[in-house]
């Protein structure tokens, strides 16, 4: 019977077994530790949708063992020797231990990523020196997750090693060599077949939109996946790619993807954007006074009453997920989808932004982050925006006041900021704050005074918020001051107290606070309508009196135009859209949902429903929407 290997394929069969019982496993720690995230409706519909995950396990689990179930099933006569089985086992352990690291790795990314670990997680990192810190107090700040890994991995070792393979000779070459080479044709086949997902040659291979097919909410989509698939699948993937729905001709009636604005301004205003690490809406009380969450705690007093004198808009979105998604959608209208612009092959073009149309009319333009140049992709993309200057770590020469980690402490690089702005007007100013990053710390003298709340975010927003004081303080006492317009907003949003926020929608959640000192620009108000991050450069074009042309799929919100609005973010997976009193979602093909404007957690799906003419109307302005983004990316039309 040694001729025919039953006992090396019964051994590849458990082999292969224990993977697939990890990777569930893995897939139940990480609802375990983010189910706050992602809603369940009991243990049914988990166990369904971990059923549909071992399709996506099938892909991964094969890409990551092709070589070790190669080598298991080749004929080479010595594959039950002791010294090979240990090859294998080594071979196994390591290939296999790497990716079921990067799923235990996604408990803790989930949280701040709000998405599935892709490959773009190698451009953010390809930019930082800091990260094997991170990745240490990573483990610091949560024991238990790696904890786990080290309990799985001993008891997987302690179950491979269960059935053991006896050293055979094969005494029938021939019989040994058929079957083998049968053996191979039959695995081969059925793992390609695994890897795409299906045998069907009509249809593509599986794909992290596939996901959707299997849930109710777009988040269990997180759920079905596992990191090494949705790592895998984005590797050198470009979903950047040309698409015909409608017409040009609607494209210019319903997206207008040119705005107009001939405000008439005297004397150019100053212009400084605060784009806030991490400064979800969530944490701040002027941000939420109608949204009636019960014992709600503000942790941005300065916040709150800068807003008393602002034109704050309480509705609204973030245009993606991390911090150079913000940088491309405040400064540029950019918006980030399935695939981030800023890391794709397109992103190096001429690009008409608020610093270009500044650098226009004369002014100064700088950029300002108190980490490494270099850090996070900033200094890279401001170039391609045009900023004359980039002060970062470097440029304050100063390391007594570095945080250790990422960057220099917010109170004293604000300070800096203050200072250093205004040599030269009118100016163009952006600052990007650092210390509300993970891992959420704050200097040491304001341990005692800087209360803590239930999340660990909480502190570091309220030492920004201060640092915000601060640096209002000492602007006020500089010649430019009373002819600036101050614009602060959020790059994305970060952990979650309120149920309210843990909505699919809300996630996107964010301040957007236009405030000036000087009346004449009337920055004054509450205003419900939804909005988002690329409508901050539009207005700012309005209010400094930009008179041509300019490029935005965002809108002018001082205009008085009563223009229509496309709120546009990605959860990773695909596109989400807010039009008129809908919100659909897109993968990039077809529209795969209907949701009432009111639905943030995307729970009633209208899709299937007789649709009225708001909704197939809707429906085309998002392919309009994505098929003009597309040519202009792609042909590079950003100006």
């Amino acid at each position: 019977m040694n001729n025919w290997r039953r006992q090396e394929l019964v051994a590849l069969i458990y082999r292969l077994f224990l993977v697939f019982f990890f990777y569930q496993t893995a897939r139940l720690l990480f609802w375990f530790f983010n189910s706050d995230l992602i809603k369940v409706n009991g243990i049914s519909e988990y166990f369904s949708l971990a059923y549909y995950g071992t399709a996506f396990d099938t892909t991964a689990i094969l890409y990551i063992n092709a070589v070790f179930i190669l080598l298991s099933i080749l004929p080479l006569t010595i594959n039950t020797k002791k010294s090979y089985q240990k090859f294998l086992f080594y071979w196994y352990f390591i290939t296999n231990g790497i990716a079921i690291s990067m799923n235990f790795g996604d408990i803790i990314y989930f949280r701040f990523s709000q998405a599935r670990l892709t490959s773009a997680a190698l451009e953010v990192g390809k930019n930082e020196n800091n990260l094997w810190k991170v990745f240490f107090n990573a483990l610091l700040q949560h024991p238990f997750v790696f904890i786990w890994f080290v309990l799985i991995l001993v008891t997987w070792v302690f179950l491979y090693k269960k059935v053991k393979i006896k050293e055979e000779r094969p005494t029938n070459l021939v019989v040994y060599f058929v079957s083998s080479v049968v053996s191979l044709c039959i695995i081969a086949t059925l793992a390609v077949g695994g890897i795409r997902g299906d045998f069907k040659h009509s249809t593509r291979p599986i794909n992290l939109v596939d996901a959707n097919k299997h849930v109710t909410n777009p988040q269990q989509a997180n759920l079905v996946l596992n990191s090494v698939f949705s790592f895998l699948r984005t590797i050198n993937t470009n979903n950047f790619k040309l698409v015909h729905f409608v017409s040009e001709a609607f494209i210019q009636k319903e997206i207008k993807p040119y705005k107009l604005y001939q405000n008439e301004v005297e004397q150019k205003p100053n212009v400084v954007i605060f784009i806030m690490e991490s400064f979800a809406k969530e944490y701040s009380g002027a941000f939420n006074k109608n949204t009636d969450i019960k014992d709600f705690v503000s942790y941005t007093p300065f916040v709150d009453s800068l807003a008393n004198e602002s034109l704050i808009f309480t509705n609204a979105f973030a245009n993606g997920r991390q911090s150079i998604h913000g940088m491309s959608s405040v400064l540029a209208g950019i918006p980030s989808l399935t695939d981030a612009f800023t890391s794709s092959p397109y992103s190096n073009q001429k690009i008409q932004s608020i610093v270009s149309v500044c650098n226009e009319m004369g002014y100064d333009t700088s950029f300002y982050h108190g980490a490494p140049n270099g850090s996070m992709g900033f200094q890279g993309f401001g170039n391609i925006l045009g900023f004359k200057h980039y002060y970062g770590k470097n440029e304050y020469n100063n390391d007594d006041d570095f945080d250790g980690i990422w960057a220099i402490w917010d109170e004293p690089f604000f300070q800096y900021f203050a200072k250093n702005i205004g040599k030269k007007q009118p100016f163009m100013a952006t600052l990007f704050s650092a210390s509300s990053h993970d891992p959420f710390k704050i200097p040491e003298k304001y341990q005692n005074t800087i209360k803590p709340g239930p999340l660990q975010i909480h502190a570091p927003i309220r030492y920004t918020d201060y640092a915000l004081k601060k640096f209002f303080e000492t602007a006020k006492k500089q010649p430019w001051y009373n002819n600036t317009i101050f614009v602060i907003t959020a790059d994305h949003t970060n952990q979650i107290q309120y149920p309210e926020y843990l909505k699919t929608m809300n996630r996107f959640a964010i301040p957007i606070l236009f405030f000036s000192p000087n009346p004449k620009y009337n920055l004054k108000g509450v205003d419900a309508s939804f909005a988002q991050q690329i409508d901050i450069y539009p207005t700012l074009a309005d209010l400094i009196g930009y008179n041509k042309k300019i490029r935005s799929w965002g809108r002018s919100l001082i205009s008085g135009k009563n223009e229509s609005y496309i709120i546009v973010n990605s959860d990773s997976i695909q596109e989400q859209m807010i039009i008129g009193n809908f919100i659909y979602t897109f993968n990039g093909k077809d529209v795969t949902g209907i949701y009432d404007k009111t639905d943030l957690a995307l729970s009633k799906n209208l899709i299937h429903k007789k649709l009225t003419d708001e909704q197939k109307l809707g429906i085309e302005k998002v392919k309009g929407w994505y098929q003009d983004y597309m040519e202009r990316v792609i042909n590079r039309k950003l100006y």
